[in-house]
């Protein structure tokens, strides 16, 4: 996959979401949904393991590629997997491209990553998203910020009736800028009927740039309190799934999974009869 980093958004083809594994139905309108940071396969355990382990986000490491299979024996459970932090395939991974690898080892039938940032030869920081379904259009948008390499995955799915857009993000870490590039998502939902927003957000469920979000589309957060960083001992919930008020919510929680500084966050939702999936 080449890198999308011009200022305009990128449409890329559906059938570059594909991988060779036979697809898996999903019952009824059902979708369970998964967002995790995986921290390129890296366990973190304590904040000096920050320090203690930094080599590790540059270099391969043995521990890395254990930590992706005990992520990819998690994943398989749910039907829509959105990964920040991943690697695409440089020197740190072993030159793996680590949503790819997932995907097949799960037994997805789907994949797609967008490769926000690159150094080098050494790490090509990317979002990934994991499918059961079959995509009608696949969209890169970069998100805004005076340090370009943050970039929002947009992918639509459905069939003869209504479409579902599901948006994958990774923001910044500054507040100014997460404000400039939730209200660009803004932007983006109010045009749209169904929709989930999932991804590391860097910012709680009471900060001012996630109201603003809230508040000026019908996205929703059902369960803001669920706590997932740091993943050893969880006390702050910057990881989330919105969803559309189109959008039957029948379960959310935090996975205890501790394989990255994140813990995953899950959600079954129900469709509308009017979206048909296709596998």
């Amino acid at each position: 996959m080449t890198q999308r980093s011009s200022i305009t958004d990128q449409e890329v083809a559906p059938d570059e979401l594909s991988c060779p594994v036979e697809p898996a139905g999903n019952a009824g309108n059902a979708l369970r949904l998964l967002s995790y940071n995986i921290q390129t396969g890296i366990r973190t355990s304590s904040f000096r393991d920050y320090l203690m382990r930094s080599w590790q986000t540059l270099t391969p490491h043995p521990q890395r590629s254990g930590n992706i299979d005990r992520i990819s024996d998690m994943i398989g459970d749910f039907d829509l997997v959105g990964l920040q932090e991943v690697d695409a395939g440089s020197l740190r991974s072993g030159f793996v491209n680590q949503t790819r690898y997932l995907g097949e080892r799960a037994g997805f039938p789907y994949w797609h990553d967008q490769t926000n940032r690159r150094i080098g030869r050494l790490a090509r920081h990317s979002n990934g998203l994991l499918s059961r379904h079959r995509a009608l259009r696949i969209r890169e948008h970069p998100l805004p910020g005076m340090i370009p390499g943050r970039g929002a995955l947009h992918i639509t799915f459905g069939g003869p009736g209504d479409d579902l857009d599901v948006i994958l993000m990774h923001l910044a870490l500054g507040s100014r800028t997460r404000m400039r590039q939730l209200a660009y998502v803004a932007g983006l939902v109010r045009e749209l009927k169904h929709v989930v927003v999932m991804g590391d957000l860097n910012c709680r469920s009471d900060s001012r740039e996630l109201r603003h979000l809230l508040d000026t589309t019908t996205l929703r957060e059902p369960l803001p309190s669920l706590y997932t960083y740091p993943s050893w001992a969880p006390r702050r919930n910057i990881d989330h799934i919105l969803v559309s008020d189109s959008l039957t919510v029948e379960r959310a929680a935090v996975l205890d999974y501790p394989l990255s500084d994140h813990l995953p966050i899950s959600m079954d939702v129900k469709l509308p009869d009017s979206i048909v999936l296709v596998p």
